[in-house]
């Protein structure tokens, strides 16, 4: 028998092994023998699976074809089925399961770190918990016993009651736990290191042959159809008459089916299969381990652990655990074989120990238990630790829902439900941002190896890491680079990364703080980086608290205030749509009336047909330019330059592609991001210095807010643009990247005698928070509108020219506002960061999506989306009739509901009238 403390002994001298070459198999001569067997008392695997004739036909053709028939192929067949979509095929290469979900630990925990992530969750439960039962009179194997949480240091406890406030908006129940209260309900745990746990008594643990075929059984019995042993050796792709690239059919190795619709739910074999259809699905193979124990005297009943800080968790297996976690050299499986179904690897025990430690530390009677068997199979890991979902860009009608980190158990009854209604109506009804494919990554990485690698890696290492707000990736850094990148490093820029871009985050007066190449966190024999100035930048950012260099970001909010600021804005998505039908095409796009004279420029949002607001940017009206600047292109009939912020631009470019081809206009979208650089000029001395440098006349009544021109800087020619993010009178400047530079030091060299200085996206979060403006995807996104958020003025509803979504924003005014975006201020200085719940009267009617501290108020600053409770519209008066707290950690504040800008309520600032 092999015990885990045989395994501590056997592990220690062992080597680690590359990530570029498969693990030496472990061999009983120099460690503990476990056999290969997952610990579930049913699995789907057969004698002669994967070979023969498939389990039945495949038909002609279908509305939709699932690919793979594991957690999320099963849900969503399901979740189509269950919406209407009965001629639905899903095609498994094996049997049910037989990849990577039938070695699943199955766990289910309800409280995470993103609103979004609650509501899937709690979705996924109430199936496997209460839906699938009802409907089939099965049993899936739900097992509720609980979940809990271990904190051995502040952050982490921190971080815990962060998760137990957002739970009281959702009705997750949930307690934070002393010490000792721990001990009660764990008598096996050691207790003597923990500052406390949370406790969800509802999590718990699924089945996964139980859960799968029995959605397999729910769904058949509405319609679909379920085919095994049936792989798939092709995709027909098509152009259509304008040149888009459609799904026209599926081949098998049995006969084709026609469909325009296919949805790769093929987990660590997602990316062959994209292959197939020429779409990159940007995920790796890893092995992912887990070890079954004996039977333990008194574990039974007892919840699910996941001891984040020693990176491992232990799942109740009836009288015994399973011990699992992440660690920070997985293995990479190289070649991903076509032909594993139903298999295991042979566990690296030097890999595991690390797990191994951290189990025996926390529940010691661990280290006289017997290992059972050991579970090493493959699973898919993505560059962010989020699925990866939606209908890919390069082929219409090619939807993923594969990538799922090890959780698509827990997931995949929501991102099911979610990937149904995207199939169906075009779009998903929650926020998926986060895991759309079209929108997190930028095309020139979703096929770079090395950044897959390097950040897949990163996320899986970090797995178990405190999700603290301002992080930022050491991986995959230095991908684009802006023409001010090399000026602005010297200068001390601590840089963030968003969708591959460097952005300036702040500014350090210690000078300079270079990004490094990755090192792997010292993993597979690497050497870790010495003295690493912007890691150790980093690390002052790991608390719940207010960071070290807060007052500097301080200095560079009131500085932009009560003098002038510059901002490197470079990574902005910088869009062209010019043609014949270009005029048509914002009318319809665009919620606010766009189609104005050149020379100006519009706020203004896209919506989606349900209302929600897909994007909010500028758009400008231009006149056609000289075939060879950047500045503007050569086109006929009407054109527009669109500025859009960087870290949302692939999702707009998506957006309005995909509304351009379906429509089928005679216009085009050009992309200038990596040819324009952007500088912004804010505060009540901009127009001071900038007059030293714009040959134009910078003054109201020639220059006023919201229009833009070409003019000369520095002998160079630049689009000027007279608008702000930061509620200060300020321009920015649109210059072609070879004169960015030049640019940038006249601009700063007029401005050193009025005290300028640069400033980052800390400083633009502090001080457009001030102001009221919104940020999309924090406290703006695709499931708001535009008369929740506060933004009826960007609609062109007083005309009668039509608009994406005008039809759903006219019927929500018509019928009322029944949840509405609310200004919190607090007099206590303390810092939030989006999550805290908000309590109106004594109940919760919402929680907080973004937060920050505003300097010039010197107050905490919240956005959030309140309801009430009793089911009415949210009317102003609603609003100021409450008494409000915010809750952080467990924590109330008393509150201030603002109807308006606590900042420049009048807005007169950015007009120019201090």
């Amino acid at each position: 028998m092999s015990y885990v403390s045989c395994a501590l002994r056997a592990a220690a001298p062992r080597c680690l092994a590359g990530p570029w070459r498969s693990p030496r198999p472990f061999s009983s001569a120099t460690g503990p023998t476990a056999k290969k067997s997952v610990p579930y008392q049913k699995t789907l695997k057969e004698e002669g699976s994967g070979s023969g004739e498939p389990s039945r036909p495949p038909p002609s053709s279908a509305e939709v074809v699932v690919v793979g028939g594991g957690s999320l192929g099963c849900q969503t067949t399901y979740h189509l089925a269950k919406q209407g979509v009965t001629n639905v095929v899903l095609l498994e290469r094996d049997r049910l399961t037989s990849g990577t979900t039938w070695h699943t630990a199955g766990l289910l925990w309800q409280l995470r770190p993103s609103d979004v992530e609650v509501e899937l969750l709690a979705h996924t439960r109430d199936v496997v918990s209460r839906d699938l039962p009802a409907e089939t009179g099965l049993h899936t194997g739900w097992v509720e016993n609980g979940g809990l949480f271990i904190a051995s240091n502040k952050q982490r406890l921190d971080e815990y009651k962060r998760l137990m406030s957002l739970g009281k908006v959702y009705g997750v129940e949930s307690y934070v736990l002393t010490p000792s209260q721990t001990k009660d309900l764990y008598p096996l745990m050691n207790v003597d290191d923990l500052y406390g746990t949370l406790y969800v008594p509802k999590d718990g643990t699924m089945d996964p042959a139980g859960t799968c075929s029995t959605l397999a059984r729910a769904a058949t019995a509405r319609g679909a159809t379920i085919i095994e042993n049936c792989p798939v050796t092709g995709i027909q792709v098509r152009a259509d008459d304008f040149g888009v690239k459609r799904v026209y059919a599926v081949e098998t190795a049995h006969g084709t089916i026609q469909t325009p619709c296919v949805v790769n739910c093929a987990g660590v074999w997602a990316r062959a299969l994209g292959k197939l259809a020429g779409v990159h699905v940007p995920l790796v193979g890893m092995h992912h381990a887990y070890v079954v124990t004996e039977r333990i005297e008194g574990i039974q009943n007892m919840p699910n652990v996941r001891d984040h800080d020693a990176s491992v968790y232990l799942r109740l297996q009836g009288d015994a655990l399973s011990v699992g976690g992440y660690e920070s050299n997985p293995i990479f499986w190289e070649e991903v074989s076509e032909k594993f179904a139903f298999g295991l690897f042979d566990l690296d025990w030097d890999v595991f120990m690390q797990h191994i430690e951290g189990a025996v530390h926390r529940v010691p009677v661990l280290e006289k238990t017997g290992i059972k068997s050991t579970v090493c199979g493959p699973e898919s890991f993505t560059a962010d630790h989020k699925p990866l979902m939606g209908e890919a860009p390069e082929v219409r009608g090619f939807f993923l829902g594969c990538g799922f980190n090890s959780a698509g158990m827990m997931l995949g009854g929501g991102c099911g439900k979610e990937l149904a209604h995207w199939i169906i109506h075009g779009r998903p009804e929650k926020d998926m941002y986060g895991y759309d494919i079209r929108q997190r990554f930028h095309h020139s990485l979703t096929d770079n190896n090395l950044w897959i690698r390097e950040r897949s890696h990163e996320s899986y290492a970090k797995n178990y890491s405190v999700v603290f707000p301002h992080d930022e990736p050491l991986a995959g850094r230095n991908m684009r680079k802006d023409p001010l990148h090399e000026e602005l490093l010297q200068q001390g820029c601590v840089f963030q990364e968003r969708h591959g871009w460097e952005r300036p985050g702040w500014f350090s007066p210690r000078g300079a703080a270079p990004v490094l190449d990755y090192d792997y966190y010292g993993a597979y024999g690497r050497e870790r980086h010495k003295d690493y100035t912007y890691n150790r930048l980093l690390g002052d950012e790991y608390t719940f608290d207010f960071p070290p260099h807060h007052d500097i970001i301080k200095n560079e909010c009131l500085t932009c205030r009560n003098a002038l600021a510059l901002f490197d804005m470079s990574y902005f998505g910088k869009f062209y749509l010019v043609g014949p039908e270009a005029t048509k095409a914002v009318n319809w796009l665009f919620s606010a009336d766009v189609s104005k004279a050149p020379g100006s420029t519009v706020y203004t949002c896209m919506l989606n047909k349900q209302g929600g607001v897909e994007s909010d940017l500028t758009v400008s009206r231009i006149s056609p330019g000289d075939p060879a600047s950047p500045l503007a292109p050569a086109f006929e009939g009407d054109g527009y330059y669109l500025a859009i912020g960087g870290a949302v631009a692939q999702h707009n470019w998506s957006h309005i592609t995909s509304v351009l081809q379906d429509m089928k206009l005679q216009c085009k979208l050009l992309d200038c991001s990596e040819e324009l650089g952007m500088m912004s000029i804010q505060g009540p001395l901009s127009r001071v210095v900038l007059q030293e440098v714009l040959d134009t006349d910078l003054s109201n009544e020639a220059f006023p807010f919201s229009t833009h021109k070409i003019t000369t800087a520095a002998g160079c020619a630049v689009r000027a643009m007279r608008l702000s993010f930061v509620g200060e009178m300020g321009w920015e400047l649109h210059v072609p990247k070879a004169d960015c530079v030049k640019v940038y030091r006249a601009v700063m060299q007029a401005g050193a005698r009025h005290g300028i200085t640069n400033a980052g996206y800390r400083a633009i979060d502090s001080l457009s928070i001030e102001k009221g403006y919104r940020h999309w995807h924090a406290d703006l996104r695709p499931d708001d509108t535009p008369l929740e958020a506060g933004l009826a003025f960007t609609c062109k509803l007083k005309s009668s020219i039509p608009f994406l979504g005008r039809e759903a924003v006219e019927a929500q005014k018509a019928k009322g506002i029944f949840r509405r975006l609310v200004c919190f201020t607090t007099e206590e200085k303390v810092p939030m960061f989006g999550l805290e719940a908000v309590w109106r009267d004594g109940k919760v009617v919402g929680h907080i999506r973004r937060a920050d501290f505003g300097f010039a108020i010197d107050k905490t600053i919240a956005y959030g989306y309140i309801h009430d409770p009793v089911g009415g519209p949210v009317s102003l008066d609603f609003v100021k009739s409450g008494s409000y707290e915010l809750e952080r950690m467990g924590v109330t504040y008393p509150a201030q509901a603002h109807t308006k800008s606590p900042f420049d309520p009048d807005n007169k600032r950015v007009k120019g009238f201090y």
